[in-house]
């Protein structure tokens, strides 16, 4: 028979707290939106459309309120100045830049425009115009443009030929000017909030149209949810744009068109979407629970289905954004969105078209800040869909 071993009496001893105190973690404990969000904020990508997203809607809506100047406010005698400047000095303190319609812009040194020269003489057949400004001779001969030259002009003080002393931006109109003397940057902000708010005006009509129809449809189940998912089918058949533009040429155009044509065609993909996620969580044990205990099926919707579906359909909706406010630039560009003089990025596109190869800048801008909204809301929709999915973060 073994000996019992005997323990020596100072080894049951209490241990120290401190000891274990030491041993615990400070982590707070989170909840599955908590968890999403600090999931989102690691990705650099995601909170960079965050980010510029927010400056976008925040200049959008507050930026006018800063400028004096309307989206309407035009200056013809200003028309197509472009952003960057090249200006010749006059001497006196005159400054100038030549428009590539051959006018004479008073500018000053750091490049705010102060209007444009009046000339003397504006020899239209010898291609030459010549003005006196402040008891100086200028001439502006532009006949070297015809002759297929390298110079489009020449422009002379006195006796003497004069050069671009440097470049020098646009203070006084960012963005430049468009063919009608319009300040460009005031109208790509006002455009950003006229698409911003068709976008998010037609983004919310769907998820409630798709949210709900694709709620009853899953909880009803049966031959219900198969008619209605036909009828789904059959809406998805046909490119949803060709849906809007119908439905606009019917209704009219206007942004309050474009909003209910968007709405009334665009939350089939939130539907199906939705309808989904109900099939799979309306036979968890909760709903079941819920049943017996007597809810009836809009309580079971609204109480339990819809709130633990709010993952995919943020996600969802993130991704529609970029898709609305597409689809809004593509109904301007063709001249079915908003009508002048309100300007969205569509309508600014669609007029810097046909003098795109003289003024390139007034095309740049507008589509910049398409491609850069549709991406930053792209950048938050892919790190919406992996901040809700649990799986992307094992």
């Amino acid at each position: 028979m073994e000996e019992k071993t005997k323990m020596p009496a100072e080894m049951w001893r209490p241990i120290d707290r401190k000891i274990t105190e030491n041993e615990k973690t400070d982590r707070k404990k989170r909840c599955h939106w908590s968890d999403g969000w600090a999931s989102f904020k690691r990705a650099r990508l995601a909170m960079a459309g965050l980010l510029f997203a927010s400056f976008l809607v925040l200049t959008a809506f507050l930026g006018p309120l800063f400028f004096e100047a309307s989206m309407s406010d035009q200056n013809l005698k200003l028309a197509s100045i472009p952003p960057v400047l090249e200006i010749y000095s006059l001497g006196q303190d005159n400054f100038a830049y030549v428009h590539r319609e051959y006018k004479l812009i008073q500018v000053t040194e750091k490049g705010q425009i102060l209007g444009r020269f009046k000339p003397e003489e504006d020899n239209l057949k010898d291609r030459f115009r010549t003005y006196s400004i402040e008891g100086v001779d200028v001439k502006l001969d532009y006949s070297p443009a015809g002759e297929g030259k390298d110079k489009r002009y020449i422009l002379t003080v006195g006796q003497r030929e004069i050069f671009p002393i440097e470049k020098v931006y646009n203070k006084t109109y960012l963005f430049g000017t468009d063919n009608f003397g319009r300040d460009l940057f005031i109208r790509v902000i006002y455009g950003a909030r006229i698409s911003l708010s068709i976008a998010f005006a037609a983004t919310i009509v769907n998820l409630f149209i798709g949210v709900f129809y694709g709620g009853i449809s899953g909880l009803a189940g049966g031959r219900m949810d198969e008619m209605m998912m036909r009828f789904v089918d059959m809406a998805s058949a046909i490119p949803m744009i060709l849906y809007v533009i119908l439905l606009t040429l019917a209704i009219g155009s206007g942004t309050g068109s474009i909003v209910l044509a968007m709405g009334m065609v665009y939350w089939v993909h939130m539907a199906r979407i939705v309808r989904g996620q109900v099939l799979s969580i309306k036979k968890k044990d909760y709903v079941s629970a819920a049943r017996i205990s007597g809810a009836g099926w809009w309580r079971i919707m609204t109480k339990h289905l819809i709130p633990n579906t709010m993952g995919p359909i943020i996600v969802a909706m993130a991704a529609t954004i970029p898709g609305a406010i597409f689809t809004e630039a593509f109904l301007s560009f063709i001249g079915l969105g908003v009508p002048a003089p309100q300007a969205s990025w569509g309508t600014l596109v669609n007029d810097a078209l046909y003098g795109i190869g003289l003024y390139g800048y007034q095309l740049f801008f507008p589509s910049a800040a398409i491609c850069l909204t549709m991406l930053a809301f792209n950048f938050i929709s892919d790190g919406a869909r992996d901040a809700m999915d649990p799986t992307s973060r094992i």
